[in-house]
């Protein structure tokens, strides 16, 4: 919910006038729309599904001014056809939220399967993080904003390919945050637990482990931007990093991360 006594001219000064939302159709991305509306940032929101994207800006163009277009973020001229989109829009905030998954034991998943998890969860983030990261440092100021997950941290079998995915965005975000902060433009990694998503529905059922609301964790995020280079939203998921990266030995925290996983998704033998 919107609350009217939070000044956010601060924020649309730095991080707009426009923002650009990969992965933008439902769950998150959605919720990144909803949060930078409210914050009076204008929006092109990208994603496979058109009418997807249309029923997420419908109800922000009463707003602020919403562009959309459907696109493959696998798509071999991805880094062409996001210069195309924004030619005429002066973009300030980049937040790339788009991820596949496929929860299975790696040698179960085709290659084809893992191998566009790396195009759309790896390969995405490090065109955007290019194409908008050199129109950021020109103009001075803003931000780019990459979604990673609590898998980032340590190996994360039945999901192995996502969680190395996650990895790499932390390590890429991080560093950008070092060599981009002093020329003006703030990075942040968002490592989110569990998340009540529609894909977090679809895999755990509606009766699945407590999980954040989206746009609890988009509210922290963009609340995070402009500090550290990496935050974990909500308080749970702030635990449960500590414990598994400070208290435990590495190996057990793999152990507990596969099991968890097998749990969720009903694999447990």
């Amino acid at each position: 919910m919107s609350d009217p006594t939070i000044d956010h001219s601060a924020f649309a000064l730095k991080y707009g006038p426009w923002a650009v939302v990969l992965g933008a159709s439902e769950g998150l991305g959605a919720a990144f729309a909803r949060g930078l509306a409210e914050r009076g940032l204008n929006l092109l929101l990208l994603a496979r599904r058109a009418d997807a994207l249309e029923a997420v800006a419908s109800p922000l163009r009463a707003r602020v001014e919403v562009r959309t277009a459907a696109l493959d973020l696998a798509a071999p001229d991805l880094a062409e056809v996001l210069a195309a989109l924004t030619r005429d829009l002066d973009v300030g905030l980049c937040v790339y939220n788009a991820a596949l998954s496929q929860v299975g034991p790696f040698l179960g998943v085709p290659l084809a399967d893992k191998l566009k998890i790396v195009d759309v969860n790896c390969r995405g983030p490090l065109i955007a993080a290019h194409v908008f990261g050199e129109r950021l440092v020109q103009r001075g100021r803003g931000g780019l904003l990459l979604m990673s997950s609590l898998t980032a941290f340590w190996g994360s079998p039945l999901v192995a390919t996502y969680g190395a995915s996650k990895a790499f965005n932390l390590s890429l975000g991080e560093a950008l945050w070092y060599e981009l902060g002093p020329r003006g433009v703030d990075v942040l990694v968002c490592c989110a637990g569990a998340t009540r998503t529609p894909g977090f529905e679809r895999s755990s059922g509606p009766d699945g482990p407590r999980a954040m609301e989206p746009d609890a964790v988009v509210a922290e995020a963009l609340e995070a931007l402009g500090g550290p280079p990496s935050a974990v939203p909500g308080g749970l998921n702030k635990v449960a990093a500590f414990v598994l990266g400070r208290l435990f030995p590495r190996r057990r925290a793999v152990a507990l991360m596969g099991s968890q996983t097998a749990r969720l998704t009903g694999r447990e033998s």
